[in-house]
């Protein structure tokens, strides 16, 4: 009973005070206010290989995001790939088909006996067109596995879960009694548990965030700006016709435009290593969007030269009918309504 009531277990290593490269001790952590993955964050900080003239917690939130994003970039580039197959596969092949729909359509309606003047054969034609065409395109993106929407969509939702999961690691450390972010400063940060008592941080943040808006289709080729254009010139005319027109593209570019806003206000009362972090990822960010989209311009100039030399086929429509042209009926045949 006696050994028994002297002997005393030893303290676990992981409660015990740690100390840095640098010689400095670093409060005792306790498990209770650190989960696994937090404790071996700050571990990695401290074994990382860093030149003792960095900060060691500042740069291992760094690597740690430079190493996530790289991860996943595969996702991206499956995006962009897709894309890719959309553009080069899918398009030219609805513009082959394109004439023989034409020509079916025009067959039908004259199977049908459908009569009338030639503005409403011509607007009855190309709905008629446009129902098929859609539905071929529907059809392709299923084949190919290219929907728009899982383009768009995929690549942003594979980042979320290490992005909250790494935003919500860094705000308990920065939380937790004598944190080791109380002791290190980083730039214009006084310490990594506050927030950045200049602003200068959040608001490089918003720009680089409003950067990666802005010149996402900075680089075009010159059918791509001639189709911009053209859409552009049906959507003002639209406009002034009074047509409510729902434009996806820009309802997205205008909800990033204020995100960029959303995370300057957010990062101005998060604690500076969630601010580190948050604008590591955003500058990573920018760099992937201009390098993809200096290879996507290289690659789309190297598709339309191929595609000029290519002897385009001439379309067959009902607007190419003479004047006044109308296809005759019998009496007995009723002309439907128009559209």
């Amino acid at each position: 009973m006696l050994s028994l009531h002297k002997f005393r277990p030893p303290r676990r290593a992981a409660l015990a005070p740690l100390r840095n490269r640098h010689g400095r001790r670093t409060p005792a952590l306790s498990r209770g206010f650190l989960t696994g993955i937090e404790t071996e964050f700050l571990d990695l900080a401290l074994a990382l290989p860093i030149p003792p003239s960095w900060p060691a917690y500042s740069t291992a939130i760094i690597a740690v995001t430079v190493v996530t994003r790289f991860a996943l970039l595969p996702v991206s580039v499956w995006g962009k790939r897709k894309s890719r197959i959309i553009e080069e596969v899918v398009v030219p092949q609805l513009e082959k088909e394109r004439h023989g729909i034409a020509k079916n359509v025009f067959d039908q309606m004259k199977a049908d006996k459908i009569r009338g003047d030639k503005p409403f054969l011509v607007e009855y034609h190309a709905k008629k067109c446009r129902e098929i065409l859609s539905a071929r395109q529907k059809e392709l993106f299923r084949h190919h596995g290219c929907q728009p929407w899982k383009t768009i969509a995929f690549p942003p939702l594979a980042q979320l879960p290490l992005f909250f999961g790494i935003t919500m690691g860094l705000r308990e450390i920065s939380q937790m009694p004598n944190t080791p972010f109380d002791s290190e400063a980083f730039l214009t940060l006084t310490t990594l548990a506050h927030p950045d008592p200049t602003m200068t941080l959040p608001i490089l943040l918003g720009l680089v965030t409003m950067a990666n808006v802005e010149t996402s289709n900075m680089l075009m080729t010159a059918t791509q700006k001639a189709k911009f254009e053209e859409i552009e010139k049906k959507n003002e005319a639209g406009k002034k016709a009074g047509k409510v027109l729902v434009q996806p593209r820009k309802i997205v570019k205008e909800g990033l435009r204020g995100l960029s806003v959303v995370r300057i206000l957010f990062a101005s009362v998060a604690p500076g290593s969630i601010t580190l972090y948050w604008l590591s990822s955003a500058t990573f960010g920018l760099l992937q969007t201009w390098i993809m989209d200096w290879m996507d311009y290289r690659r789309r100039k190297v598709f339309e030269a191929a595609k000029a030399l290519e002897q385009p086929a001439a379309p067959s429509t009902l607007s190419s009918l003479p004047k006044g042209r109308v296809i005759k009926m019998p009496d007995s045949i009723k002309v439907p309504p128009r559209p």
